[in-house]
C-alpha cells in the first residue's frame, strides 16, 4: 500500500489528524512530509502495524500510548500505561516554577525533588533547564520509575531516583519540592478514555482527592531547606484546602495561587525566603 492509501484508510476509521500523526510516527517523518510522498510504498510489516494501531485508537486507547511518546516542553518523553500522560497544565506548572526559581535562587545550584514523577516529565525538564541543579525523581511505582529512567537516558540527563511512598524513603532536604500528585476524588466523573487507560494510582486520591497532599504536607517540613519553594499542581477546587494545609504544617509563608490558560485555579506555590 502507498502512504496515500494508508492515510485514506486511517481517516476512514479515526480522526484525520490522529491518522496522520500515527503514520508519520511509524515512518519516522513529519506529518506535513507525508503530503510530499503520497505515492511512496510502505513495507507490508508497517502496513499491518498501522492497521493494528488504528484499531487501538478505535478502541479508545489514547494516541500517546499508541505511538508511545508525547512532546512535553519541547522534548519527546516515552509514555505507556504505567504512567500518566503529561498534560499542558503541567507544562504551565514547570514554566511558572522556572520563573520563580530565577527570582528566589539567583546564581544558586538548587536541590530539587519531584514527588510522583511518573514519566519524569517535570523533574527531567527542570534538569534540562537547570543543568547545574541536583534533581531527584520519586515515585511509589517501580514501573513508572522504569519509564522515567528510560526518559532520563534518552534525554541525556543525570538525575537520581527513589522508589518511595512520598517521604517514606527520603532522608535529604531540598530547595524545591514539586509535585503533580493524584488529586481526583474516588467517585469523581472523568473521561472514559482517561479512566479506562491511565493508571488509577496516578489519578485517584481518596474521597476528597486530597490524600496525597496530606501525605506531602504532613512530613514536608523536615525535608525543606531554610529558603524554599513548593510547587504543586492541584484540582480546580482544591486551593482553599491546600492553603489550610500549608498554614497548619508550615506556618507563615508566601502562598500564590495561579490559574491555567482556561482561568481555573490549578497551581499553588509556597515560598519561604530567610
Amino acid at each position: 500500500m502507498t502512504i496515500e492509501e494508508l492515510l485514506i484508510l486511517g481517516k476512514s476509521r479515526c480522526h484525520s489528524d490522529h491518522a496522520k500523526i500515527l503514520l508519520a510516527e511509524l515512518l519516522n517523518k513529519n506529518p506535513l512530509e507525508l503530503l510530499t510522498c503520497l505515492d511512496e510504498k510502505v513495507e507490508p510489516e508497517k502496513v499491518e502495524l498501522y492497521k493494528k494501531e488504528i484499531e487501538a485508537l478505535r478502541n479508545n486507547k489514547p494516541l500517546q500510548y499508541v505511538i508511545g511518546n508525547v512532546n512535553f516542553y519541547g522534548n519527546k518523553f516515552t509514555v505507556n500505561e504505567n504512567v500518566l500522560i503529561p498534560r499542558f497544565e503541567t507544562e504551565e506548572l514547570v514554566e511558572k516554577t522556572l520563573e520563580r526559581i530565577k527570582k528566589i535562587f539567583p546564581n544558586k545550584k538548587i536541590k530539587i525533588l519531584d514527588i510522583g514523577c511518573g514519566s519524569g516529565a517535570i523533574g527531567i525538564t527542570l534538569k534540562k533547564n537547570l543543568p547545574e541543579s541536583e534533581v531527584t525523581l520519586l515515585d511509589i511505582s517501580k514501573e513508572a520509575l522504569e519509564v522515567a529512567k528510560e526518559n532520563a537516558k534518552n534525554l541525556d540527563v543525570d538525575v537520581k531516583f527513589i522508589e518511595s511512598d512520598v517521604f517514606e524513603n527520603v532522608n535529604d532536604t531540598y530547595d524545591l519540592i514539586i509535585s503533580n500528585p493524584p488529586y481526583i476524588r474516588e467517585n469523581e466523573e472523568i473521561e472514559d478514555i482517561v479512566k479506562n487507560n491511565e493508571p488509577h494510582l496516578a489519578l485517584y486520591a481518596g474521597k476528597d482527592g486530597l490524600d496525597c497532599y496530606k501525605k506531602i504536607f504532613k512530613d514536608i517540613k523536615k525535608h525543606l531547606n531554610g529558603r524554599y519553594l513548593i510547587a504543586l499542581e492541584i484540582g480546580m477546587y482544591q486551593a482553599p484546602s491546600i492553603i489550610n494545609m500549608t498554614n497548619y504544617f508550615l506556618g507563615k509563608n508566601i502562598i500564590e495561587i495561579e490559574k491555567d490558560l482556561q482561568g481555573r485555579e490549578r497551581m499553588v506555590f509556597v515560598t519561604k525566603v530567610e
